[in-house]
């Protein structure tokens, strides 16, 4: 069987988690698969560093962008000068009127929640939706990456849940707890991190409440009076920049840390040296940020919503996202808490372990190959 991939969004330098999902997947995929052969759809510039790991892989340069008219009236036509069985889209967004047999892989439904800055156009939601739809039902099967993922489809696509297969992402490898020697300060440093802190890792959007994070902050200060910094890391986003102007009206701006994107070979150093990891999210199709927080033995708080309990289980404090207070408090039972704390560094290197990129790429493979 000649499978191809839509690896356009490869890397986590192109698309952060869609880009880290294509390539776990594949690097998996392709260790464990002896049988079938891959094609891999890939842009510039991963295209050339790019380097098939056997004879049994191999890459197409494609040109169209994602989100793009080019998406939808080019990219069959450069998909169509190959020959192969079967395309797994990693993402909603596959050209829809290329009629190949396909899987798909549906991280969440976000858009239809909290659809943002550049949904506000309606035809640009229009198109957001039709091309979500037409994706999903021209699968022969769908994949999600959480049972709360599954049910948004559901509930917004009325597809049948028989044709749905929920398969969890793993951890890289990479994760891991990082002892200091000098390591972490040497990481803290680089990106003007001083003190102990709290930690938050994600993008600038408006579903991630990081503005809920700053006022639950904020009630940690005035009322608990910690000492832990605020750190909230991830590219801002111009297009959000209220979430900016909050940090320079808030009395403790000169508390709150903002270094910007974080490299990911010192992502494992930063969630050792935290004090806490906060996910305040709205929804989470996933919440793989959790589980890297945890693998590397940071105790975790985050939302009690979409897929967090799902993933999270027992391993983390829930807190309503809409109540700041409630988030203060469950931040503060753990900062004052040292039992606690090795509790829940304890549960989440359990909870970590029901994760597995080798296992999430069996169960896909399962899924091209099925009848």
């Amino acid at each position: 069987m000649k499978i191809a991939i839509d690896a356009r969004m490869y890397g986590e330098k192109q698309t952060t988690g869609i880009g880290q999902y294509i390539k776990q997947i594949t690097d998996n995929i392709f260790r464990i698969d002896e049988e079938n052969e891959y094609i891999m759809f890939m842009r510039e510039p991963e295209f050339s560093t790019y380097f098939p790991p056997s004879p049994r892989v191999k890459k197409i340069l494609v040109t169209p962008r994602w989100y793009t008219y080019a998406e939808q009236f080019k990219l069959p036509f450069e998909f169509a000068k190959e020959k192969f069985d079967l395309i797994h889209y990693p993402h909603f967004n596959s050209p829809i009127f290329f009629r190949k047999k396909s899987v798909c892989t549906i991280h969440d439904v976000t858009p239809f929640l909290f659809p943002g800055h550049r949904m506000k156009s309606i035809i640009r939601r229009l198109g957001y939706r039709t091309v979500f739809a037409g994706t999903v039902n021209n699968a022969k099967k769908i994949i999600t990456v959480s049972e709360s993922t599954k049910n948004g489809i559901i509930k917004h696509f009325k597809i049948d849940s028989e044709k749905i297969k929920v398969i969890y992402e793993g951890v890289d490898e990479r994760f891991k707890v990082t002892v200091e020697n000098g390591i972490i300060s040497s990481v803290k440093k680089r990106y003007n991190i001083t003190g102990p802190f709290i930690l938050f890792v994600g993008v600038w959007r408006n579903h991630k409440n990081i503005e809920g994070l700053i006022s639950a902050y904020e009630i940690l200060k005035k009322k608990y009076h910690i000492r832990q910094k605020l750190v909230l890391a991830g590219q801002e986003d111009k297009d959000y920049s209220n979430i900016r102007t909050m940090i320079e009206n808030s009395g403790y701006k000169d508390c709150i840390i903002t270094p910007g994107f974080i490299e990911s070979k010192d992502l494992p150093s930063l969630y050792s040296g935290a004090d806490v990891f906060v996910i305040p999210s709205f929804i989470e199709g996933f919440g793989l940020i959790a589980l890297e927080a945890q693998k590397c033995g940071c105790p975790v708080v985050a939302s009690n919503i979409t897929s967090l309990p799902e993933i999270l289980a027992d391993s983390a404090i829930l807190f309503d996202p809409y109540n700041k207070n409630q988030m203060a408090e469950k931040i503060y039972t753990i900062l004052d808490n040292k039992k606690l704390q090795q509790e829940l560094r304890e549960k989440g290197f359990q909870n970590v372990e029901r994760f597995s990129w080798e296992k999430a790429a069996r169960e896909t493979i399962e899924v091209y190959t099925e009848r």
